[in-house]
């Protein structure tokens, strides 16, 4: 659709959690998020999003919320000539092999955002990115202190602690310091994106990582049965954290967001590990009390 010089189109941040790893949904061997125009046939946003998510990946998508829309001057817009306006959403699905037309595949979510990953601890990558933020802030002395203070408080150096929902402001910081490829700078920190791709997949990687903490929407990235640590790892996984076992469990029980089902797995390793399943009923209970996951560190 042209709206004068602007172009609307639909980008979808799919994702899912497979061997206790976050991943994201993309085409064009990896640079790119599934997207496409929206149209005048289609009947609302989503079904435009839909049909072309279906088109591309080949990979049919259940739960969709609106994420944002960008429409920055800076956007990548030479291609159609004027600016593009991006309707994005959050997808969440259980991922399946992806045989579209996009040449789509799977990809890590730490690959474009690897010091985003704090499940053993600060990453390698941690320690590098904030040296060269260091010498971004220093060199311009007028703005010296408030880039220091900027810098601390997002990358968690303030002493108030890294806070993992601050995944889009982390990314931003990153392109204003010209640390990241997309920005033009000699610098590059974790795998580039076509246009501002990475910066939709900060965007949907921060909501999410705030939406699990009062909407039971992990469940939609479970399979239909599932053990506790399964669960807690595909938690761990998308906030990029340790979390204490027991007081997970302990919260999990409280809320009374799962059951058992009568089965057990051997495939832990260990001793046979029951199978749980999420409850019907918290789904309408949850959509209006909200549900919190348990985000204690180890």
């Amino acid at each position: 659709m042209t709206i004068g010089l602007a172009h609307a189109e639909l980008m979808a941040v799919v994702t899912a959690v497979t061997g206790d790893e976050p991943r994201v949904m993309t085409v064009r061997s990896g640079e790119a998020l599934p997207s496409g125009p929206f149209e005048l046939g289609h009947r609302t946003l989503q079904s435009g999003l839909r049909e072309w998510i279906q088109e591309q990946t080949g990979h049919p998508i259940g739960y969709l919320e609106q994420l944002y829309t960008f429409a920055d001057r800076d956007r990548n817009n030479d291609i159609l000539g004027g600016r593009t306006i991006s309707i994005s959403y959050l997808g969440l699905v259980r991922e399946q092999e992806a045989p579209g037309a996009g040449r789509p595949a799977w990809h890590g979510w730490y690959e474009y955002l690897p010091w985003e990953d704090h499940r053993q601890g600060a990453p390698e990558v941690l320690g590098e990115v904030i040296e060269k933020l260091r010498l971004w802030a220093d060199a311009e002395p007028a703005r010296r202190h408030e880039r220091h203070r900027r810098a601390d408080f997002t990358f968690g150096l303030d002493g108030g602690g890294w806070n993992e929902d601050l995944t889009l402001q982390r990314y931003e910081m990153l392109y204003e310091a010209r640390l990241v490829a997309e920005a033009g700078g000699a610098d590059n920190f974790g795998r580039p994106m076509f246009a501002d791709h990475r910066r939709i997949l900060a965007t949907g990687v921060a909501r999410l990582r705030a939406k699990i903490k009062y909407r039971p929407v992990v469940f939609e990235l479970m399979p239909e049965s599932f053990t506790l640590l399964q669960l807690q790892r595909a938690v761990e996984a998308l906030a990029g954290l340790g979390l204490h076992k027991q007081n997970f469990r302990r919260l999990i029980e409280q809320q009374e967001l799962v059951e058992e089902t009568g089965g057990v797995t051997s495939e832990t390793g260990g001793r046979p590990a029951k199978l749980f399943r999420f409850r019907e009923t918290v789904v309408e209970e949850r959509a209006l009390s909200g549900s919190k996951l348990p985000l204690s560190r180890n």
